[in-house]
């Protein structure tokens, strides 16, 4: 990675950490409390010692120095466990913002963008790069305040006791973050390569999961696994990188500040046997201040060995935020829309399209251009080979896609309103139900106007009734991870259901009837048939039997709307959807 790109990294980490200011504040706060006790415990030390040894003291008369000490170790526990509180709360409220900003640029982007990529590269995303963040705002950025703040203390503490000894431990400090940084460079580097590793391995995994039925059909199983466990020894090999530059670090931090400690050591040594006569203030070197120096020693680079703990946080946290920054600034486009007027909301709507262009949002034509009116309340039904662009059409329509030339909601231009309202205006229907609530019942009720005689007959139209009674509480059951419990026809009519307790101005239909057995395709049709009497809809489909009712039926291929019409009127002319049902009948013969 170049080092302009390491810091722009580190710079954005930085800015993330407003989030947290009062966490982190109060945590340099705490450190700063401990610090003030480490000097104070190791002076009553060193005070007791040169009484006890130099002055043979009483041991009774020093027992006031004995509680002081003993506080100043109990009060120091007290001091680290809520640090440690307080860094958690700091990493949280980090991380919930951020994992809040990946969301909401995945809404604003769509199903589109979402599906270009495998659904493990985004757990990755969402969850663990993410995560690997925490502790570089929980402990790094606080380590990195103690870091100067409890040796300048602890330099301030010594100058006017022994000035040598201080000195020592001024030349010595800076030494350490040099080496350090040298080598979190490489560290940085090679955390960003394992992310991207990483990345590709959860998609790589992943997919083959969801398609182990079809490799074991084409005997690919022994295939793939080799290709998981070639690609898995990869990723160890990335991993172990990491870990060796980590304890890399860990041995630089060690090396010089053993040398240090050893050199004071060493220092006043000779100075008790006289050879060195000098770093006091005239009353010679005296056994306190070597006991208070070679107290303090350790604790002076006790902050730069936790630093260098926390500084494999640094360079994991620069290579998560690398795909992280990546993503949010990925073809940025103005996406704010606190600034648009809210689309009121309509009754029915009429969609009128002028040289519409559906893009992606790197400005690649997925569809168009489109020339069309879907006036007020009636029933559209899109039909077209896979990849024609019905479903971008679908997607532009709820706001998902980008788009040129225009596209009218009753005459107000789709793109000057805020998309959100328009959404709150639409029902939808895939073919993969998505019931992401706990048990049925929240998921049927996400609209809460939803009323008890509403939900009962919506789930006698839907055809979940058939089967409700079988469940083993009835509304109440617990759906399960992906609806586990229910199979695809039951997640579809419950999908087909909680649209039907809306009334929208626009209800849009994705292939509601794919991968259903017959009885349930008759339920969703037939509930959906009544449903999408009740406004405009638009309905996705490679299913020609039932269309015959319908107000009209677009046909598209390559990106264009080349036939509209009734059933009739298509079926009689020689075209597109004459062949397309020549096609289906073949294909149920």
């Amino acid at each position: 990675m170049e080092k302009s790109r390491q810091q722009e990294l580190t710079r954005w980490l930085k800015q993330q950490s407003r989030l947290a200011r009062r966490w982190l504040q109060l945590s340099s706060l705490l450190g700063t409390l401990s610090a003030v006790l480490i000097i104070a415990q190791a002076w009553l030390l060193a005070e007791l010692l040169w009484q006890l040894i130099s002055h043979q003291t009483p041991r009774d008369t020093l027992l006031p120095w004995f509680i002081a000490l003993v506080s100043c170790f109990v009060v120091r526990a007290l001091l680290s466990w809520l640090r440690e509180r307080v860094g958690f709360r700091c990493g949280r409220a980090v991380r919930e913002v951020l994992r809040q900003r990946v969301l909401t640029r995945l809404e604003i982007l769509g199903p589109a963008t979402v599906q270009g990529r495998p659904a493990g590269s985004w757990a990755t995303l969402v969850l663990e790069q993410i995560e690997d963040l925490h502790d570089y705002y929980a402990r790094y950025l606080p380590q990195m305040t103690l870091a100067v703040m409890i040796p300048l203390l602890i330099l301030v503490t010594l100058f006017p006791v022994n000035w040598a000894a201080a000195l020592i431990l001024l030349v010595a400090a800076p030494l350490i973050p040099v080496f350090m940084a040298l080598v979190g460079m490489g560290a940085a580097d090679a955390n960003r390569r394992n992310f991207a590793a990483l990345a590709r391995l959860s998609g790589h995994f992943l997919d083959r999961l969801r398609g182990l039925e079809l490799l074991r059909v084409y005997h690919r199983g022994a295939a793939e696994t080799r290709g998981i466990e070639t690609a898995s020894e990869r990723f160890r090999e990335r991993t172990m990188e990491v870990l060796r530059l980590a304890f890399l670090s860990s041995a630089v931090l060690e090396f010089f500040a053993s040398l240090s400690i050893a050199i004071v050591a060493v220092y006043f040594g000779f100075s008790y046997l006289g050879e060195l006569n000098f770093g006091h203030y005239g009353v010679g070197v005296t056994l306190f201040a070597g006991f208070l120096t070679l107290i303090l020693a350790p604790e002076f680079f006790q902050p730069l060995r936790d630093l260098g703990t926390f500084y494999h946080a640094k360079a994991q946290a620069v290579g998560a935020a690398d795909t992280l920054l990546t993503f949010l600034n990925e073809d940025d486009k103005p996406t704010e829309t606190a600034s648009k007027p809210v689309l009121a909301p309509q009754t029915a709507a009429r969609i009128e399209a002028q040289a519409l262009c559906v893009m992606a949002h790197d400005g690649t034509v997925l569809a168009g251009p489109l020339t069309f009116t879907l006036n007020a309340g009636q029933r559209i039904a899109l039909v077209g080979q896979s990849g024609a662009g019905k479903s971008s059409l679908i997607q532009a329509l709820m706001g998902f896609l980008p788009y040129s030339g225009s596209l009218k909601i009753n005459g107000h231009e789709l793109r000057e309103f805020d998309a959100e309202s328009w959404r709150q205006q639409l029902s939808w229907v895939g073919q993969n139900p998505h019931l992401p609530a706990e048990t049925l019942r929240e998921n049927l009720l996400l609209d809460p106007r939803a009323d008890a005689t509403q939900l009962s007959q919506v789930l006698e139209a839907a055809g979940v009734s058939d089967f409700i009674s079988n469940l083993p509480e009835g509304l109440d059951t617990v759906v399960g991870d992906q609806a586990v419990r229910l199979s695809v026809g039951q997640a579809q009519r419950v999908a087909v259901a909680r649209a039907l307790l809306r009334t929208p101005a626009l209800l849009l239909l994705d292939e509601p009837a794919a991968s259903l057995d017959a009885d349930s395709e008759h339920h969703v049709m037939r509930a959906l048939d009544d449903a999408s009497r009740r406004q405009s809809t638009l309905m996705v489909t490679h299913q020609l039997h039932h269309l015959q009712q319908w107000d009209a039926i677009w046909v598209m291929r390559e990106g264009m709307l080349i036939q509209q019409g009734s059933w009739q009127q298509l079926s009689d002319a020689p075209g597109s959807f004459q062949a397309l049902q020549h096609a289906r009948q073949g294909d149920e013969i």
